[in-house]
């Protein structure tokens, strides 16, 4: 299990550095466990005051020791508790109970253990080897093949295809198996990542990605909505969805975003479900390309999809992020529409490709 960092109340690191493979790396890893790379934050957070974090701390204590009564009748506590972010010492367990890794864990006590017993794949075994070294190497739990991260990633993604064979494994799981090991034990993040994978993203993770491609077209029906001219900027320079949004979904954006901002877009991701996923990627779309200046500075389809893979620093950052995300005037009966509507547009192309 990875250490328990809290962000909080961290002290600033030491400048310990060296220089490995071109690339200055510390010595000390930062309040994440990171030791270099784009998602090392060696400064500390300027987070809630101490005695805030404290009295979160215990009403979220309060609230998993009454998880099903909260679940059933006050779910709307729920969802304002994770809006304001999880305390770091209450968030692994939290997200077990908020994504229901925590049922299915009590329901199939020994699977995992099975799981890992069993031979696998071989096809299955050998993708997921020649994947794992390259899950966060700089983070401390994964920067060696000696440290427990590379191991405990490797039985994890495994396991899933055993449990799930008719997906098996897919390398977009692989950072998300990763974040959750750095955040809980193995068979914690195990559960986390079936219900994640068949539940929050059912169907991504098929080989056809027909779902990904659906949810890229529905995204772009929202944007049209929302901010119009970035819409028409990105059909103008001929910018599929699937060219810019794909590792946003099929990662939950574990591969974008700055560390703070990820926590936090995923303390509401696993209570609201993946519409968070769509509303975090259309804020990066309007920041990115929702004035006119920003729209000249990208006159082409290389430039704007290097902005969008690439987006200002300030654009990623927590505060903007989540604070933009609660602008958004987008309704669940726009997300129902654009929902219905793509998925029969979808139907009607696959039954006339099929009669040519």
């Amino acid at each position: 299990m990875a250490s328990a960092f809290n962000a909080d109340t961290i002290s600033e690191c030491s400048e310990a550095s060296t220089l490995i493979d071109g690339s200055v790396i510390s010595t000390v890893p930062d309040r994440h466990g990171f030791l270099g790379g784009a998602q090392y934050s060696p400064e500390p957070r300027q987070g809630p005051p101490p005695e805030i974090v404290l009295r979160r701390e215990r009403k979220w204590l309060k609230m998993l020791s009454q998880w099903n009564f909260y679940m059933d009748r006050n779910y709307r506590k729920i969802k304002e508790r994770c809006r304001k972010g999880i305390p770091m010492s209450i968030r692994p367990r939290a997200w077990l109970y908020l994504c229901g890794g925590k049922l299915l864990m009590d329901k199939n006590q020994n699977l995992y253990d099975d799981c890992l017993r069993a031979d696998g794949d071989p096809k299955c075994i050998e993708e997921i080897k020649k994947d794992i070294h390259r899950q966060f190497p700089t983070h401390e739990m994964f920067s060696s093949e000696d440290k427990p991260g590379q191991t405990e990633l490797f039985n994890v993604l495994k396991a899933y295809t055993i449990q799930n064979p008719k997906i098996g494994y897919c390398q977009a799981q692989a950072p998300v198996a990763a974040f959750l090991l750095m955040h809980m034990p193995a068979v914690q993040a195990f559960w986390c990542l079936v219900s994640i994978s068949d539940r929050y993203l059912e169907d991504y993770y098929s080989p056809s990605m027909e779902v990904v491609q659906r949810d890229g077209l529905i995204l772009q029906g929202l944007l049209k909505k929302v901010c119009p001219a970035a819409y028409k900027h990105l059909k103008k320079v001929n910018a599929e969805p699937m060219f810019y949004c794909t590792e946003w979904f099929l990662c939950a954006f574990t591969r974008t975003l700055p560390w703070d901002s990820l926590l936090r877009i995923w303390d509401i991701f696993l209570c609201e479900g993946v519409k968070i996923l769509f509303k975090t990627a259309l804020v990066i779309l309007i920041s990115c390309l929702g004035t006119a200046k920003s729209r000249k500075q990208c006159p082409g389809l290389c430039e704007t999809l290097n902005r969008l893979r690439n987006p200002p620093e300030e654009v990623l950052s927590e505060q903007n992020l989540v604070y933009n995300i609660y602008r958004l005037d987008i309704s669940e009966k726009d997300f129902e529409m654009e929902h219905q509507k793509q998925t029969v547009k979808l139907k009607n192309e696959k039954a006339a490709n099929g009669q040519r």
